[in-house]
């Protein structure tokens, strides 16, 4: 069979399992290729003879010493959370199997490193043999899954014929149950923050948020979250909220909810969504304050839209927002982290074929990409507990944010791949036209605060330190420890992880430069962010007792609104 085939065939069969989105994701890892499935050239791939004799003799040693400890009862239980379970450690024969998965595993991995050939075709190697390893694990198949069969027999069976039944609800709702959904209502036990919607077009609602304090900083401050998710990521529970603690450090509070694309929106391109949506919500929290400056912050993709936004308003000499702060945010796309694996010239003009002119990214397609970056955590750890171990799992509201899975308007998304992605041309002045002006970042000279999460793996932490070089204002760096999202959610009531500072401001070219002068406070970064936004924010005012501002911006409905609420 020809490598085509192969990977023809691996599509096929994540296809039937996980939807379309992964099947065409798998098929563009395929080396060789094109635009529009046509072959072409394929990449110079070859072995480093002394690597391979390298390979092979530790994984002759390490069966050996696996076949001697197998001849004397049993091989240690591998230490990996997968198969930690007394099933495990009590089957001398389901050990044995983990542990020989997992020495296969660790040579096809440096079988992988060994490959020699340019950078980005390793890393492509690299990530489909990942996911082939994932997906093969013994605890992924019940006839192999020794914890699953010991709760079979417990349970008389019940589990199975549960696990049956949950595997029919995840193939009608359409994605692999991470949480119980049924427990999670948004508005009710999810973005409770009390407010109400004082604007609305086709793009977005805006929220303005009721004020918790008697006095409100004069300058008014909009939170701008990622198209690409709902926005109450950033209002989960009253407890972790970034919203709630914004209105309760004294933030007048907007917070944009974008629209859920249906067909309607599928022409939609990334100018309708700086001009229409980022730069007219601070133009409406203008008029309904009276402030002739407000505070933003603009989150992930969010934060690439402010960024844009503000290059726009610079170019027409104007400067409605005052500071800026950018979470877990690609501004410069030169590391793009596990996602650069998907972005090349033919997969990118592939999509823009298929919906540069019109269409929908549906947003199962962007989830099942984004959880199969993390296959053993975010896919196979369901598939185990919801299907051969028939389990329900347990309630987490994140979770069942991540499930809520957003559209996105086939042009916009084309767009941004090409731009962003694949040619980094924000960061080149005068490159692009957004909103018909030539965009220079090197003109966005307000204050900013930019974030970044250690682990993060959707924007890299040196992707989100990148910021500091091409924005001239004065800049604030924090580092948290964590992901992209659970670094963000951080609240400090809670106590959890650390963040990093550098006393002295300074900001060198690289992380590791800056780290060399950085130290490591515990906590949450939150209290570091919201004593500089106190400083950006002007004196304190009495608070507003009414939503909007006379008739032209009235209460529509009560927050979170209808917006949020509509399904992919």
């Amino acid at each position: 069979m020809d490598s085509n085939s192969v990977w023809a065939q691996s599509a096929q069969q994540f296809q039937q399992i996980f939807g379309d989105g992964w099947a065409r994701a798998l098929q563009s890892l395929q080396p060789t290729q094109g635009a529009a499935g046509a072959a072409g050239p394929a990449p110079d791939i070859k072995f480093s003879a002394e690597k391979l004799q390298e390979l092979q003799q530790q994984y002759m040693e390490e069966a050996g010493k696996l076949w001697l400890q197998g001849l004397q009862g049993a091989p240690a239980q591998p230490a990996d959370k997968r198969f930690a379970g007394e099933g495990w450690s009590s089957n001398p024969l389901a050990t044995f199997s983990a542990a020989t998965y997992l020495l296969n595993a660790r040579t096809l991995m440096g079988l992988a490193d060994a490959v020699e050939t340019d950078p980005k075709t390793r890393s492509r190697i690299r990530f489909a043999v990942e996911q082939w390893i994932a997906a093969m694990a013994p605890s992924n198949f019940l006839a192999l899954n020794a914890e699953a069969q010991k709760k079979a027999i417990e349970t008389q069976g019940e589990s199975i014929a549960k696990g049956v039944a949950n595997l029919l609800h995840d193939l009608r709702q359409g994605h692999v149950s991470m949480t119980d959904e049924s427990l999670f209502e948004v508005g009710r036990n999810v973005a409770t923050t009390e407010g109400a919607v004082v604007f609305e077009n086709e793009l977005f609602q805006l929220i303005e948020y009721k004020p918790l304090t008697a006095k409100v900083y004069e300058r008014p401050f909009m939170l701008i979250p990622p198209c690409i998710n709902k926005f109450y990521i950033l209002d989960l529970q009253p407890e972790n909220s970034l919203v709630r603690y914004a209105v309760e450090q004294g933030m007048h509070t907007f917070v944009v909810s974008w629209r859920n694309p249906d067909d309607s929106l599928s022409h939609k391109t990334w100018d309708d969504y700086v001009q229409d949506g980022a730069i007219e919500a601070i133009r409406v929290v203008q008029q309904i304050t009276g402030a002739p400056q407000i505070n933003a912050l603009g989150f992930c993709v969010g934060g690439t839209i402010l960024s844009n936004a503000l290059a726009v308003l610079a170019a027409r000499g104007e400067d409605p927002v005052a500071s800026a702060t950018f979470l877990t945010t690609l501004i410069d796309f030169t590391d793009t982290g596990i996602l650069d694996v998907f972005i090349t010239e033919a997969f990118v003009q592939f999509r823009e074929l298929q919906m540069g002119k019109g269409g929908l990214m549906k947003g199962q397609d962007l989830a099942s990409t984004f959880s199969f970056l993390r296959p053993n955590d975010l896919v196979w750890n369901y598939v185990v507990g919801n299907y051969l171990k028939g389990e329900t799992p347990p309630p987490f509201d994140l979770l069942y944010w991540n499930s809520d899975s957003t559209n996105l308007p086939g042009p916009f998304y084309a767009w941004y791949l090409r731009n962003m992605y694949l040619e980094n041309n924000v960061v080149k002045p005068g490159k692009l036209t957004v909103c018909g002006e030539k965009i220079d970042l090197g003109r966005v000279k307000l204050p900013v605060y930019i974030y970044g999460s250690r682990e993060d793996h959707i924007v890299p932490i040196t992707a989100a330190y990148a910021s500091t070089q091409v924005l001239p204002g004065k800049k604030r760096f924090v580092m948290g420890a964590s992901g992209h999202i659970a670094g963000v959610i951080n609240p400090p009531a809670k106590g959890k992880r650390s963040h990093w500072i550098r006393a002295d401001g300074k900001l060198p070219k690289t992380l590791d430069a800056w780290l060399d002068g950085a130290t490591e406070y515990p906590g949450s970064w939150w209290t570091d962010w919201s004593d500089w936004l106190k400083g950006q924010a002007g004196k304190q005012v009495a608070a507003p007792k009414a939503y909007g501002k006379g008739s032209q911006f009235k209460a529509i409905e009560p927050a979170p609104g209808r917006y949020v609420k509509q399904k992919a």
